[in-house]
């Protein structure tokens, strides 16, 4: 049984609620008309009787109309001055000081606990919330907030320290005041609440306390102390081990710290492999820290976590013992010798691992794991599941011949499985020294050798490439001179020949296939790099701009030609004419892999260093460049094919369509310029060719310089080629070289011919240095043209020179003197050309 006490109800301590006015004057109407019909009837006044009669008989019609209106349900008893009676005593017996204001800020009710709480016995002394803390400067900014929200009509609350409680009390106390807004009818009426919340503060600060406690225990604890989140992000981290490594904690965020910056890409999959392995048990792992000067602090992890999914670590509590602190005496030899193992072991950058017979790995280091995968590495899978199919009968030999102990297994060259294949060789030692304990059977040692392997190829592309660049400028050099005497011939002959003459038209055409020869191996120089350039700042933009209109009739009616430029694009050096060749050549093959019709977009922009390694090229450089790319939605080119795209002659149109060598000569046009290019392509998905060029950092205004040739001097008329002067002509190709004096005689000149440097010295001693020009080859044998020059300005200084060759002048210039002057004549040349030339520096 229980015994149920009543306790009576707290009455309020003010209440001016005026709910039952409209019961109290129907009653009062009531008592009215009785006792005016009692007065009449009582003073016998004629119509008294009757107006008691009639009263009576309107009730009693009332009264009846009532009873069958409650029985059809259309009338009911209302039990809301119960109900209003229920509300009443629970705001009575409130807890929590509350108080009713009207819009004027007048009392309209207040429950007990506000006059309790405030110090308040009697309506008399009820004040609202405004003035009881109108003199409280601690609560001012509060007050006048909650006012604001009151007069607003909003709802909030605050809270405050006073340091005299509103009771009276003389003890600092905390108030929590809330106000809202309560609508009842017509009125907008405000519910201010007070509480006293000094035991839930004191609580807190106690709570706050005992965890700041804590926490300066960890952090001065003896040991060092880290937690992580699910990604190994560090959540905290105690002073002890900040200060071991070096960081400020004042200036740490949490989660802006990851585990790896303190244990390095070794030690997180270390952790992320033992996480797998042992989730939720305690584990110790040795490991070396990189403090914040990049220093190496081995310690030891006491750690807990839960179980790593993917590339995540799982959350982890970790204690680390700093073993470089601990004392020689405190660690026995075979402590020591088993921490420096684990140091070895997991901090090895070559991935190392023990096999059971089956192949599957029994412990790895971090390495191991990071390269084959964390299933592997936790032996969940074989060794050679994480290998292509074609290396796993070899990994099965050589475990094999490891189970049966023996040495000087071979290394195997294998290749990763997955889309990111990576090339790894292998090392097997048999384990013929463990007891019977164990499952090992084999050490297995990987060395990623993928970049290095890399490396190769390029190497051996780039000599492959110089090797066909030579032997493509020596055939270039060769033919030049052979085009040199057929063009010198055929100028000879026309000279005999008129217009109307049958031969004439032969000769022309012998001339004409002479030229288009010498147009191939201009090409031929170009991919061996040793044609003439003349470099000047370009802007790339403009540079195409001004070849939008040829490169559309190039590309054709069917193919859409877009461009796409960066501003303020950084200036390159270029050679302009080679540069549009370059682009011009793309375009056309842009168009050729698109039969049916397309879109070809060039796109140039600018290349920060920060962005290099980006594009994954390993030849690339570190350095700034303009990128120029060239780009079709043809039909793309196998690998094997793009990786021979640049070989002179190689070529994928069909016979008679196509020589070869365009693309050679764009690849070699940009390696002389200094620049990269490259190629992506897909099969039906078309191809991108990528131009890097260096950036140009001018030290000082570009001046345009211009070169004045007899025939430039005085354009559009007859330029008189002739001269009295003396010549010494050097030649070592006989035919070229009476070819030239023949012409060189025709203008006037005298000549003297020498077929190689030695010679020349020689005739320049009989004729006593009386010349006037020397016209020399580069390339003779015993003495070239550069040497030659060198012996003969030791006693004339001033000697005019002109060089002839079929490669370009920097592939000699940088042969001579610094600052030596001398012209330029590219072979094959025609008979006019070596006039012209020997008559501007004649002039010069």
């Amino acid at each position: 049984m229980t015994a149920e006490t009543s306790v009576p109800p707290k009455k309020p301590l003010v209440n001016r609620s005026a709910g039952h006015a409209n019961v109290w004057r129907l009653l009062a109407l009531s008592a009215f008309l009785l006792v005016v019909a009692g007065a009449l009837a009582l003073w016998g006044h004629a119509a008294g009787g009757f107006a008691v009669l009639a009263i009576f008989g309107f009730l009693a019609a009332i009264g009846v109309l009532a009873c069958f209106a409650l029985a059809l349900g259309f009338l009911q008893f209302s039990t809301r001055s119960a109900d209003a009676g229920l509300a009443q005593d629970f705001m009575d017996n409130l807890p929590v000081g509350t108080l009713m204001t009207d819009e004027r800020g007048r009392i309209i009710y207040a429950n007990r606990a506000y006059g309790e709480a405030t110090g308040m016995h009697s309506a008399q002394d009820a004040r609202t919330f405004e003035q009881l803390l109108l003199r409280e400067p601690e609560a001012a900014e509060a007050t006048y907030r909650l006012s604001n929200l009151a007069r607003e009509g909003g709802d909030g609350q605050e809270e405050f320290r006073l340091s005299r409680a509103l009771s009276g009390k003389a003890q600092p106390t905390w108030y929590r005041v809330r106000v809202r807004a309560l609508n009842s009818g017509a009125r907008r009426l405000s519910v201010w609440e007070i509480c006293d919340i000094t035991d839930e503060r004191t609580e807190q600060e106690t709570f706050f306390q005992e965890l700041q406690d804590a926490i300066d225990y960890l952090d001065h604890a003896p040991v060092g102390f880290f937690a992580s989140d699910e990604v190994g992000s560090i959540v905290y981290l105690n002073g002890t081990l900040a200060g071991w490594l070096g960081l400020d904690l004042t200036a740490l965020d949490a989660g802006k710290l990851a585990v790896a910056d303190i244990v390095g890409a070794e030690g997180r999959a270390l952790l992320q492999t033992a996480a797998r392995a042992e989730a939720g048990r305690m584990r110790v792992v040795d490991v070396d820290m990189v403090t914040q000067s990049g220093k190496r602090l081995p310690v030891r992890l006491l750690q807990q976590a839960e179980t790593a999914s993917d590339d995540r670590l799982g959350r982890m509590r970790t204690v680390v013992l700093n073993l470089s602190a601990r004392k020689e005496h405190e660690v026995d030899a075979l402590e020591k010798a088993e921490i420096r193992f684990n140091r070895f072991f997991n901090s090895s950058p070559m991935a190392i691992a023990s096999l059971n017979g089956a192949g599957h790995p029994v412990q790895a280091n971090a390495a191991f794991a990071r390269l084959f995968g964390e299933t592997v590495a936790d032996g969940t899978v074989a060794l050679e599941k994480a290998l292509r199919d074609e290396s796993h009968e070899a990994i099965r030999g050589a475990m094999e011949t490891a189970m049966q102990g023996r040495a000087g297994i071979p290394s195997l060259d294998v290749e990763l499985a997955g889309e990111d294949s990576r090339s790894v060789r292998l090392y097997f030692s048999a384990v013929s020294d463990i007891n019977g304990e164990s499952d090992e059977a084999a050490l297995v040692f990987g060395v990623d050798f993928t970049d290095q392997r890399a490396l190769e190829e390029q190497f051996a592309k780039a000599q492959k490439m110089q090797a066909i660049g030579n032997l493509a400028g020596g055939i270039a050099h060769d033919f030049n001179n052979v085009l040199t005497i057929i063009t010198a011939s055929v100028d000879f002959l026309l000279l005999n020949h008129r217009s109307g003459d049958p031969s004439f038209q032969d000769l022309l055409l012998i001339k004409q296939s002479a030229n288009r020869a010498a147009s191939l191996v201009r090409q031929l120089l170009a991919y061996s790099r040793r044609q003439t350039m003349r470099p000047k700042m370009l802007n790339m933009t403009d540079v195409v701009a001004d070849m939008h209109l040829l490169l559309r009739r190039i590309s054709g009616d069917l193919v859409k030609l877009e461009r796409h430029h960066a501003r303020d694009l950084w200036p390159v050096m270029a050679d302009i004419g080679q540069f549009e060749q370059v682009i011009t050549n793309l375009v056309q093959n842009a168009r050729d892999a698109m039969p049916d019709g397309g879109n070809i977009a060039i796109s140039t922009r600018n290349v920060a260093s920060a962005e290099v390694a980006g594009f994954g090229y390993p030849e690339l450089t570190y350095g700034d460049y303009v990128l120029v790319e060239v780009a079709d939605s043809g039909t793309g080119m196998p690998a094997d094919v793009a990786e021979r795209i640049f070989e002179p002659f190689f070529t994928t149109k069909e016979i008679g369509k196509g020589t070869g060598l365009g693309l050679s000569m764009v690849y070699g046009i940009i390696k002389q310029s200094g620049g990269f290019i490259f190629v992506d392509s897909r099969m039906g998905e078309g191809t991108t060719f990528r131009i890097f060029l260096p950036r140009h950092m001018p030290v000082e205004p570009a001046v345009a310089k211009v070169e004045t040739t007899a025939e430039t001097a005085h354009p559009g008329s007859k330029v008189d080629l002739s001269g009295t002067a003396t010549i010494l002509l050097v030649e070592d190709e006989d035919h070229v070289r009476a070819g030239n004096v023949r012409a060189l005689k025709m203008r006037g000149y005298d000549v003297h011919e020498a077929s190689s440097g030695i010679e020349a010295l020689a005739v320049m001693e009989e004729i006593g240095g009386e010349v006037d020009l020397v016209v020399s080859d580069v390339m003779m044998p015993e003495m070239d043209g550069p040497t030659l020059l060198r012996e003969m300005r030791k006693t004339r200084p001033e000697l005019k020179f002109i060089f002839v060759s079929g490669y370009a002048e920097d592939a000699f210039a940088k042969n001579l003197p610094e600052g030596a002057r001398f012209g330029f004549l590219a072979k094959p040349f025609s008979l006019r050309d070596l006039a012209v030339a020997v008559k501007d520096m004649l002039e010069e």
